[in-house]
């Protein structure tokens, strides 16, 4: 009929702007810089994983379900130490409380979802995420959701394909790689790469600080727990800091 005006539901096969597909790219440019980060820290994973004396399927399946570098790296000197069972399953799910913030904060801008939709993009999730997400679509856009699948994708997929390209890497060479070559301090470099342009408030910073002080305070603790120790700090830092910005905000 002439004269009607097409719904935004009618699209244009042949429309030039998709916003998922825009927002896409847009992900996959601001988090660029980082893959060669990711891909060292995934490196020094599979290295670490194998050198902890998990099979070549153990540490394959641990990659690809964990996926969760901290968490990898907080577990495997205490398994690697013969620690409780107990104490290994705390330690990953301490370093992993995180996830519990940024579900809650990330959450509602994807609740129009499916449920298994969701719960993907729970796996997916990363730190990354968590970095880029809230400064392209603060709270206050929660009830719109145009982009934002796109921007998931743009940020997550990359940094999946990459960490799991790194620990296959790191897997398969860690026999070839002799430790005189310092591959640890890599990582330790590569995580710096990943952290820096991620403390983009005074809560990350506040957070950052306390957690390397303690960190180094707690070094000598048994079973590693001064990383257990620090990441528990540098959270409740943070915490506290966001708590306080809030309070003044909305005094």
């Amino acid at each position: 009929m002439q004269g009607t005006t097409p719904s935004p539901s009618q699209s244009d096969p042949i429309a030039p702007h998709d916003p998922e597909k825009a927002a896409f790219r847009e992900a996959v440019r601001a988090s660029a810089p980082a893959m060669p980060g990711i891909f060292a820290w995934g490196v020094v994973a599979g290295m670490a994983m194998m050198q902890s004396g998990l099979t070549l399927w153990q540490a394959l399946g641990m990659t690809f379900i964990v996926f969760a570098g901290s968490a990898q790296l907080a577990a495997l000197p205490l398994m690697a130490a013969n620690a409780p069972a107990a104490l290994v399953f705390l330690t990953g799910l301490v370093v992993n409380l995180r996830f519990v913030i940024f579900a809650a904060s990330l959450g509602p801008h994807f609740a129009h979802l499916p449920w298994r939709q969701r719960l993907f993009y729970g796996y997916l999730n990363n730190d990354l995420m968590m970095g880029f997400f809230p400064q392209r679509f603060p709270a206050y856009t929660v009830a719109h959701t145009s982009g934002k699948v796109g921007y998931f994708a743009g940020v997550c997929y990359p940094n999946w394909l990459t960490w799991q390209a790194g620990s296959v890497a790191g897997i398969l060479l860690a026999s070839q790689v002799p430790a005189s070559w310092g591959i640890g301090f890599a990582g330790t470099l590569a995580l710096l790469a990943v952290m820096i342009p991620l403390v983009v408030n005074a809560a990350a910073l506040g957070g950052v600080i306390v957690a390397g002080a303690v960190g180094v305070a707690a070094y000598g603790l048994p079973y590693k727990l001064g990383m257990l120790l620090a990441l528990v700090s540098g959270m409740a830092t943070a915490s506290a800091i966001d708590l306080i910005r809030e309070r003044k905000a909305q005094a």
